[in-house]
Formats: C-alpha cells, structure tokens, sequence
C-alpha cells in the first residue's frame, strides 16, 4: 500500500491543489490535521481532494474541529475523518485521533484535548494499526525551533503499548518533514511537503 501523507497546511490552497494532482498515485492519502488558519480558511483548503476517488484518511488539528473538518468533507463518501475511531481500507486499519495534545496556550481558538482524554480515546486503537494523530508522541519528532519536546504523553504510550506499524503527526514545525523509526513503529511528522509510505 502506498499512501501520501501531509500535515499542517494551514489555508495554504496551493499546496493543498499540488498534493491533490498527484494523489492518482497513491492508493490511500493521509492528512494529519491543521488544514485550516485559526479556524479560518478551511473549505477552500480541503475542496482540491473532495473531487478524487481515492480513500482518503483525515484527523482535525488544533486549527479546526473534528466537526467542522466533518462538514467541510460532507457527501465526500471516499474521505473518513477520525477522532477516537478506526477506519479499514485496503487491508489496513487506520485509527485518528485529532486535537493539539497536551493542551496548547493559544487560547479558546485552539482545539485541545488533554492528555486524559486523548488516553481514553486512544484505548481504542487496535494493535498494529496505522495512527493517525495531529500531535507527535512526547520525545519522538516533536522538537520545537527552541528545543523543547511538545509531544504527547498519551500517544506516546498508545504507541508503546499497541505498536502501530506507522505513526503519521505533525503540529510541531520545527520537526516536519523528518521519520524516526522507534522499535516496531515507523514515525513521520509529515509537514506541508508531503512524505511517502510504500509497504
């Protein structure tokens, strides 16, 4: 399965048309959350992959909602937007969870989950999935431009304990566009640019 992955586009409509006209490649693409600007901008960002037939995977970022992300991919059959739950495509299960985690300082824009929360959503990944979350587990491609790791304790034992053969994030900048293998999990903060899982 070979499958697109990108985060972070953040109303860049551009970028999203780029990625969409090479999708025809690709046999699932994955997007990890912050399509939209401080909850602006996010239909436009996400119409470019509306018109494609190819199974699409997306969880919500700090900058739009589960719900609003819903809404903008209405009557779009072939897009599964997930927060706490799984989707089967191809043989593989993909499991999202949405959200900045832990909970940011921007304030009541920004949509959080803590650390609690993100624990008891997560208790439903299966094992072996493919992980879909906004927010990197805590040591792990998390590093912001200052150094400090920013990830998420929650998704980090979710990946300890369940072993997701992948791991697709983004939300810290700094770190995108890089993967780190960490025991049998594949991570990959995958930024606006795009990354590439082929297995």
């Amino acid at each position: 399965m070979k499958i697109l992955l990108f985060s972070d586009l953040h109303a860049d409509v551009e970028t999203a048309k780029a990625l969409a006209l090479c999708a025809s490649e690709f046999d699932v693409i994955v997007g990890a959350g912050d399509f939209a600007n401080v909850r602006q901008g996010l239909e436009p960002v996400i119409a470019p992959f509306l018109s494609l037939s190819i199974p699409t995977v997306f969880v919500a970022g700090n900058n739009e909602t589960p719900d609003e992300l819903r809404q903008a991919c209405a009557g779009a059959r072939h897009v599964h937007v997930l927060h706490g739950e799984a989707c089967h495509i191809g043989g593989e299960t993909f499991f999202g969870l949405g959200g900045a985690v832990p909970v940011t300082p921007f304030g009541s824009w920004s949509f959080d989950v803590d650390e609690d929360d993100a624990a008891r959503l997560l208790e439903a990944c299966p094992p072996r999935a493919i992980l879909i979350s906004h927010s990197p587990p805590l040591g792990i491609l998390d590093k912001s431009s200052a150094g400090t790791s920013l990830g998420s304790r929650a998704v980090a034992h979710c990946m300890a304990v369940k072993k997701p053969k992948l791991l697709v994030c983004g939300h810290i900048h700094a770190s995108s566009g890089r993967s780190q293998k960490r025991g049998e999990t594949l991570v990959v903060n995958a930024g606006p640019s795009a990354m590439i899982w082929d297995e």
